[in-house]
């Protein structure tokens, strides 16, 4: 990521025409033949070799020669479109450090307008199989590399977030490109790493904001204590890729998943006692 961010201001045009022109074939090739990347470019074979030799030892490209010579992007080079895009448009100025990481995500502090928290998505780094038959809004069949299932994820993140704010207590989204989501940075501790000093008033607060979202039509699907950070004594909800509509067939045990994990937590740690019947009544009533 650092060096993405790192080559952004020296990227020659040919190499930021050729990464384009790999984004675009990805849509059609699992492995983009050197034919096409040289009909996209207009570049002569000589200097699109030359170029993909340099975004290679970069980290942003990488070759297979079977069955054919051919190209793809890896996460260096999504990162790096990204990044490019995002600060042409004045949405970030400046890349900082790494603040954040989950199974299928990293999340960098950047400079916009104020702080902001820039989170790419990395579905399908640890297992793209797994992420296809996860997510209903992955088609069943044809080809969807990782570069269309991360941008359909902070899609639909950003669209949760932009539907949401600031009726229930999350991020607020500030920009959206690819893979990435950008929003106003919280200074809190992640739920499982705070002591708080009245449980039961959180555990009702996040009852509530799970109350509203779904009134907006929308459950969470991952609601855990991993997912809820606590900033100046009020709890934020993260992580909402894998949100589904409230019209969803499973969208019930769905919801009672998401209640059943916040209620065990605050049990195990608080021994805070909560009628898990009383607790569905709450959101879905």
């Amino acid at each position: 990521m650092v060096v993405a961010a790192e080559r952004i201001r020296t990227l020659n045009k040919y190499e930021k025409s050729i990464l384009n022109a790999l984004e675009r074939g990805m849509k059609r090739y699992a492995w983009v033949p050197l034919e096409y990347i040289k009909s996209a470019t207009k570049l002569s074979e000589s200097e699109v070799n030359y170029r993909l030799s340099r975004l290679i030892e970069w980290g942003m490209v990488r070759f297979n020669p079977v069955p054919y010579d051919g190209y793809s992007l890896v996460f260096g080079g999504y990162d790096t479109l990204a990044l490019t895009a995002l600060t042409r448009n004045g949405i970030i100025t400046a890349l900082g450090s790494r603040i954040g990481e989950g199974k299928e995500s990293v999340v960098y502090e950047a400079l916009g307008l104020g702080p902001v928290a820039i989170k790419f998505h990395r579905v399908g780094q640890r297992s793209f199989s797994s992420a296809r038959l996860n997510r209903d809004y992955m088609p069943e069949e044809g080809h969807c590399p990782w570069l269309i299932a991360s941008r359909k994820s902070a899609e639909r993140e950003f669209q949760a977030l932009t539907s949401l704010h600031p009726k229930v207590s999350v991020p607020l989204p500030v920009g959206q490109n690819r893979h990435t989501v950008v929003m106003a940075l919280i200074h809190g501790k992640n739920l499982i790493h705070c002591r708080l000093q009245e449980p039961k008033e959180v555990l009702d607060e996040i009852l509530s904001n799970t109350r509203i979202a779904y009134q907006e039509g929308i459950i969470h699907a991952d609601l855990s204590e991993y997912n809820i950070l606590m900033e100046e004594g009020r709890c934020i909800i993260i992580d909402w890729p894998q949100w589904i509509g409230t019209s969803h067939q499973n969208a019930q045990s769905i919801l009672e998943r998401d209640v059943d994990n916040i209620l065990t937590f605050f049990k195990r740690k608080y021994k805070v006692q909560y009628d898990r019947g009383d607790a569905i009544r709450c959101v879905i009533d």
